[in-house]
């Protein structure tokens, strides 16, 4: 009986060591993912194919539509049929999208290849960070998870920002070199991607019921319904990305308007890598010290970034350029732990999604509004005007909340 107890014991621990194993393949597989030279000029390979802003916001627009369209879909396939194999499909449709963006030359093109990409993004976004963060609750190592997701931002901005200072030296050759090398890293991200193990999330009380995608989606509204932590988590954090995305996209075209090369703003976009670096490894040193204060003091400063940027002096800019992209890297692993402890592992890709799902339907709104302002007045103006409203968004939801403290 001893050795079947030992036995039994050095099972579990091997099972707890091998679904542990995600967490140092994801590391890998987020680095390569991230590693999208595309992502980082696909602003100035559109207007160097001949489109205009409001065009390049349509088909910006035309991803989040899409996104809202199949974000909570793709989570629900996720958590009835296996994460990993949702992920795998998402890699392939990032690189079909990638050669339709290659060879396309008009709004239509890249409708098609933005679409594709979009189902892409919605098939991984929801998968990973739920394997990610049901493989620590399996091996009962769910506490790790603020950690472990400060080292994922670490991995994701080193690598974006290595991808984006690459892709401006490449784009100043030629973006095919962008392109081209973008469809290479993505069929290599496959490797790591094979080499997931699916944790078990399963209900214990519940083994041999299969449930169904209507009652799937009827648990996630339920579950939703009656917890407004959740509801606010899923509302306030899109909202503010949402801000940071705009002047982040738009920022490629702004330097350039302020006089600044391809390779140059490549630099720039490094430096704001640099700082979102920074912002990851220090996350659990500020919330430790500002506690639930951390989301609000960072999205106020990072409205008062923006408000900096629209001015004309480039140093002034590309300084508080870089503070924005700080305080933005410190609210993701704050969104991602608040939403995960919240919510159950059988509905977890679900849940997360619908936050995507959200961030998306902003985008929709704000992205071509400010290309559309931006073609009518000038960047300057709608920088300005996006940094004075997300001030005044925080404070007034600041307000609310110590009115009712009281």
């Amino acid at each position: 009986m001893v050795e079947l107890s030992k036995q039994k014991d050095l099972n579990v621990k091997e099972r707890k060591n091998d679904i542990k194993r995600n967490v140092n393949i994801d590391y890998v597989f987020s680095f390569m993912e991230n590693f999208n030279i595309s992502s980082a000029i696909w602003v100035l390979y559109m207007v160097y194919k001949g489109l205009p802003l409001w065009q390049i916001g349509i088909v910006e627009g035309i991803f989040h539509v899409t996104s809202f369209l199949f974000e909570v879909p793709s989570g629900a396939i996720a958590d009835l049929f296996g994460r990993k194999n949702v992920m795998l499909a998402g890699r392939v449709c990032s690189i079909i999208s990638a050669i339709i963006n290659l060879f396309s030359n008009n709004i239509f093109g890249f409708s098609i290849g933005f679409i594709i990409s979009a189902l892409g993004y919605n098939l991984n976004s929801g998968s990973e960070e739920a394997l990610v963060y049901d493989s620590l609750k399996q091996a009962e190592c769910e506490d790790e998870y603020l950690r472990v997701n400060s080292r994922l931002n670490l991995i994701i901005e080193i690598s974006q920002g290595l991808a984006t200072f690459v892709g401006g030296i490449l784009a100043e050759y030629s973006f095919v070199y962008c392109y081209v090398t973008s469809i290479v890293i993505a069929l290599i991200s496959l490797i790591p991607c094979f080499m997931f193990k699916e944790p078990s999330i399963k209900d214990e009380n519940n083994k041999d019921e299969r449930i169904s995608i209507k009652k799937h989606f009827k648990l996630c509204y339920s579950i939703i319904k009656t917890n407004k932590k959740i509801m606010k988590i899923l509302i306030y954090f899109p909202v503010v990305f949402t801000f940071h995305t705009v002047v982040y996209f738009y920022g490629q075209k702004y330097f350039s308007i302020l006089g600044c090369n391809k390779i140059e703003i490549s630099l720039i976009m490094l430096l704001g890598g640099i700082t979102s670096c920074i912002g990851a490894v220090s996350c659990e040193k500020v919330i430790s010290i500002f506690k639930d204060k951390t989301k609000y003091i960072a999205s106020i400063l990072m409205g008062i970034s923006i408000v900096f940027i629209s001015g004309k002096s480039l140093v002034i800019s590309i300084i508080f350029f870089a503070v924005m992209n700080y305080v933005n890297s410190l609210l993701y692993p704050i969104q991602s732990t608040s939403l995960n402890k919240l919510i159950p592992s059988e509905q977890r890709a679900t849940i997360i999604s619908i936050d995507s799902m959200i961030f998306s339907l902003c985008m929709i709104c704000m992205f071509p509004l400010c290309g559309l302002i931006a073609d009518k007045f000038n960047l300057h103006v709608t920088f300005f005007a996006l940094g004075i409203v997300q001030i005044l968004l925080i404070l007034l939801l600041v307000n609310k909340k110590r009115s009712k403290n009281i």
